[in-house]
């Protein structure tokens, strides 16, 4: 391990765990990351900490859980005066570039503060969502609600993930001299569903894995995802439609493993560290349901695909421990020998890249949602996002705050104004089948409810590094007097 390792943080966003060929889809052709996983470590059982883009990504960059500093919305992201990995490292000595403008992180300011270069080198042409409306989408209002597209033209548009693989590209030809860190967020797979050729007709249709239905008792499933399918009219979805959609999401799946592999081509291994993971996952059809949700639990959203690798850094490893994605803080932190400026509730992963059997986390913590009181702070968007805003204002519970606990066999997921959920994930992979209320696993859900209790009981806030005088010197005029006293 070098002493100060370059480092590549490649974050792709809405990508399953399992979309990808060394989290074993056996369909699916990812030979970069794969090959990134095979000199590497691969994390099984790593998950975010919110279903949603910004408040995942204002976790993981700072640390902290998203109800530790609030940061629980698409528009609370982090604050000048909060620390986060990339400006800790571009304080400390570190050249931090961000390639591209993948947004969902940083509050105005930050980005300067924490970066020294960002942007395109060369921009793109084309921007998503651009001049998309339902009466305009191809395959009207059914292909609008379940976001798909399908192909895009093989021309000469340059998109953003394009743009910023290039400039990535152009940037790591000439990279600086001293220890340097390339921050690279990719929009794909995130919907729309589209992607160009030849990676739209990669897969055969007809090849392609149905989705995990539904449960057979709806009143077990949490009450946003009936609403879903019935407000977006998702009973109106074939198999054939199913099958499109997942052949095309493992499509730009592909194009963005080629996207990884051109950067990767430019590193050197030995003395760079390369991290690979995202923000959160994608529904693609299972339990009914397409997109996400702000409290989607299901792990095919919240397990991320993580992978760490280089920098002299063992390989061909695969760990099944509990992770967090707050846990990349510390362990960027680590193994630049940086010590970490602020109070977190990550722990580094270095250990666990030493000895892939080692025990890192009993647990892992996934939260989302509102209160009713919060209604007012509620999204308020317009499509693709305007059903999702509707539903939560017309029902603030759709949208009720979730926490969930995760070890390597249970998943218990607690709703503040619907019934608690408990699945066994060992022989019920999907968590199709919730088993809260059985007396035979009353005592795992006792437990599990326990450990969520103590960790929101241990992350609620944390103590400012900067201390107080507890009787501060006060400049004022005392009472009824007419000159300033000096008073404690």
């Amino acid at each position: 391990m070098h002493d100060r390792p370059n480092f590549v943080i490649f974050v792709p966003d809405q990508l399953r765990a399992d979309a990808i060929g060394a989290f074993g889809n056996p369909h699916v052709h990812t030979p970069h990351i794969d090959a990134l996983a095979a000199r590497g470590t691969r994390f099984t059982n790593a998950y975010v900490q919110n279903p949603l883009c910004a408040p995942s990504r204002a976790s993981l960059m700072t640390g902290l859980y998203p109800h530790t500093a609030g940061h629980r919305t698409q528009n609370h992201l982090v604050k000048p005066w909060e620390p986060n990995l990339l400006r800790t490292l571009k304080e400390s000595g570190y050249h931090v570039t961000w390639a591209g403008m993948r947004g969902d992180l940083f509050a105005p300011g930050v980005t300067e503060a924490s970066v020294h270069e960002h942007g395109f080198a060369d921009p793109p042409t084309v921007h998503p969502h651009a001049g998309k409306a339902p009466d305009q989408w191809p395959g009207g209002d059914l292909w609008a609600r379940v976001f798909y597209r399908g192909r895009v033209p093989d021309d000469d548009r340059i998109d953003v993930d394009e743009a910023t693989v290039r400039t990535a590209e152009k940037w790591l030809a000439q990279p600086p001299a001293g220890p340097w860190v390339l921050f690279v967020p990719i929009v794909a797979p995130h919907p729309p569903f589209e992607a160009p050729e030849p990676w739209f007709s990669m897969y055969d249709r007809a090849a392609m894995p149905d989705p995990v239905a539904p449960a057979k008792d709806p009143d077990s499933e949490p009450a946003y995802m009936t609403a879903v399918r019935e407000r977006y009219g998702l009973d109106r979805v074939t198999p054939e439609l199913w099958r499109e959609i997942v052949a095309t999401y493992y499509g730009m799946v592909s194009r963005m493993d080629a996207h990884l592999g051109r950067v990767l081509a430019h590193v050197d291994d030995e003395t760079t560290v390369t991290l690979f993971f995202a923000d959160h996952g994608e529904y693609l059809g299972d339990h009914g349901l397409i997109e996400k949700w702000p409290t989607s639990m299901h792990s095919c959203v919240t397990r991320d695909p993580l992978i760490i690798a280089g920098g002299g850094l063992p390989g061909g490893q695969q760990s099944a421990t509990m992770v967090e994605l707050i846990d990349i803080l510390p362990t960027v932190l680590e193994l630049a020998g940086i010590t970490t400026p602020h109070r977190h509730f990550g722990r580094s992963l270095l250990p666990v890249l030493r000895d892939p059997d080692a025990e890192h986390r009993t647990y892992a913590f996934t939260e989302g949602g509102f209160t009713i009181d919060e209604e007012h702070q509620l999204e308020r968007a317009v499509f693709p996002y305007d059903l999702r805003a509707q539903l939560g204002q017309e029902n603030p519970v759709l949208v009720g705050k979730v926490h969930a606990v995760r070890d390597r066999e249970w998943s218990y997921v607690w709703r503040r104004y619907e019934p608690a959920e408990l699945y066994h994930r060992a022989t019920d992979p999907d968590e199709r089948h919730n088993l809260i209320g059985r007396p035979e696993h009353a005592d795992t859900a006792q437990r599990m409810h326990e450990a969520l209790f103590t960790w929101l009981v241990d992350t609620t806030d944390v103590i400012p590094a900067d201390t107080d005088p507890r009787l501060p010197d006060v400049v004022l005029p005392a009472p009824g007097g007419s000159f300033p006293v000096r008073a404690h």
